[in-house]
């Protein structure tokens, strides 16, 4: 569906966050006039702001009711397609859709490499964008990295490629695409998705889309479930692009060193054979472009180095919403004495295979803190190992034990394993915090680099 489709219907927009904002901008300046209702709850609603007479502001989330006396409803990716009133409005006629579905409908000529995974995605995006970039290309880099894909309508001059990261909210939405990249799937978003089945479905719904799909060879779901797929190759086995000790090789070739990389741990050497299989698959020179890692600037809150305060060094990985993401982020520390700060929103996920694998390999200490920090302490009692725990509710509270109990030369690591949504709007305001907390100023940190086009 385009926009001008949308002319003289019932149009909605749910959700007025980054990505509500942008469709309604961009409703507004391709059918100027048009009437728009807008919901939205109460911290995302426009008070003292100048909104255009044609937009009906609703200050509630949106019953079955609401929603079906419109024709089309323009949904913010947050809000669960699965959620009842939406079953039951898509039953009664209305069509939902999305800022990202509008794109790709304008865009249909568009050349994009689609990036999504359960964790790297933002960094492989971002790679991808900085190695086209390194040679020579014009390339746009949006999405769920940051910028809503409708910020980008209607560019001056269109670029040579889109690369663009696609969360599992978003997947179902793509439209036609010359690479699609997976980079890997574990649990994660049941609330959203409902099951793990279903949250992996959504994710693979990209393959569909694209003309050539690049999976991960070291996850054997991934291999299995795409091997009906025409144009897939795989990164992460010794044919394709791959981690050959301390390099990242070629088939048999080696071709960068990682003592180059700017990028810590196993998992982002992975990511980097990724992004340069994305590369090869666009067809382009990959090979050419791989010396430009070393250039690349990480994005912030993956496990970025903030620095030492009094002998302890801090990390922020506020990034991590996965127990799994949290053990490679322990494990790109090994060898020091590390205190974890894990916990936040509950999703429901399995924190299992984390307690199994610190009673084997375990940190100095672990604090648990947030809506599952106690869930998470009780199995971590249960399952035993040598380290120490404690918990608190908060942040600033689990964060003040894990400065008691580290010693001089020692690491403060938050990465929560969880979202933050239970005391913070998103990762990068919890990262802001730890940052601050530890005696740092969080505007320092950063921005992502790289998005927009050039």
């Amino acid at each position: 569906m385009r926009f001008a489709e949308l002319a003289g219907k019932r149009v909605a927009v749910w959700g007025f966050g980054r990505e509500g904002h942008a469709a309604l901008a961009a409703l507004q300046l391709r059918l100027p006039g048009q009437p728009v209702t807008l919901f939205c709850n109460d911290a995302e609603a426009p008070y003292g702001l100048a909104v255009h007479p044609a937009v009906r502001v609703v200050v509630e989330s949106p019953g079955a009711a609401a929603l079906s006396n419109h024709d089309v409803v323009i949904k913010s990716p947050g809000i669960a397609a699965y959620r009842q009133e939406i079953l039951e409005a898509q039953h009664n006629g209305t069509h939902f859709t999305s800022g990202t579905a509008l794109w790709f409908a304008e865009n249909p000529g568009a050349r994009v490499i689609a990036v999504t995974g359960t964790k790297g995605k933002s960094t492989v995006s971002a790679l991808v964008a900085h190695l086209l970039r390194a040679l020579g290309r014009r390339v746009a880099l949006a999405g769920n990295i940051g910028l809503p894909l409708l910020e980008l309508l209607d560019p001056a001059a269109p670029p040579d490629w889109w690369v663009v990261e696609l969360s599992s909210f978003q997947t179902r939405e793509a439209g036609p695409l010359a690479v699609a990249l997976v980079n890997n799937v574990y649990e994660e978003h049941l609330d959203w998705h409902g099951t793990r089945e279903r949250y992996v479905a959504d994710k693979l719904a990209l393959a569909a889309c694209a003309r050539t799909l690049v999976v991960n060879a070291r996850q054997d779901e991934l291999v299995t479930r795409t091997s009906a797929h025409a144009g897939r190759r795989l990164f992460g086995d010794a044919r394709g692009w791959h981690v050959d000790g301390d390099a990242i090789a070629r088939g048999g070739a080696r071709v960068f060193e990682l003592a180059r990389s700017p990028l810590p741990g196993a998992h982002n050497a992975l990511n980097a054979c990724a992004a340069l299989a994305a590369v090869e698959a666009a067809g382009e020179d990959a090979v050419a472009a791989a010396p430009a890692i070393a250039s690349f600037r990480p994005l912030p809150h993956r496990l970025q180095a903030l620095g030492a305060r009094e002998g302890i060094d801090y990390v922020d990985d506020s990034i991590a919403t996965t127990p799994q993401a949290t053990l490679e982020a322990l494990a790109s520390l090994g060898g020091r004495a590390v205190t974890v700060l894990v916990g936040g929103h509950d999703r429901g996920l399995d924190w299992h295979a984390f307690a199994d694998a610190v009673h084997r390999t375990p940190p100095r200490a672990i604090v648990t803190m947030g809506a599952n920090g106690a869930r998470i302490a009780a199995l971590l009692r249960e399952t035993g190992g040598a380290y120490a725990l404690s918990s608190a509710p908060t942040l600033a509270e689990a964060f003040a034990l894990a400065r008691a109990v580290t010693p001089p030369g020692g690491v403060v690591l938050l990465s929560p394993g969880a979202p933050s949504f239970d005391q913070f709007k998103d990762y990068a305001e919890r990262g802001c915090a730890f940052a601050r907390l530890a005696g740092f100023d969080p505007a320092a940190i950063g921005r992502i680099e790289g998005l927009g086009i050039a």
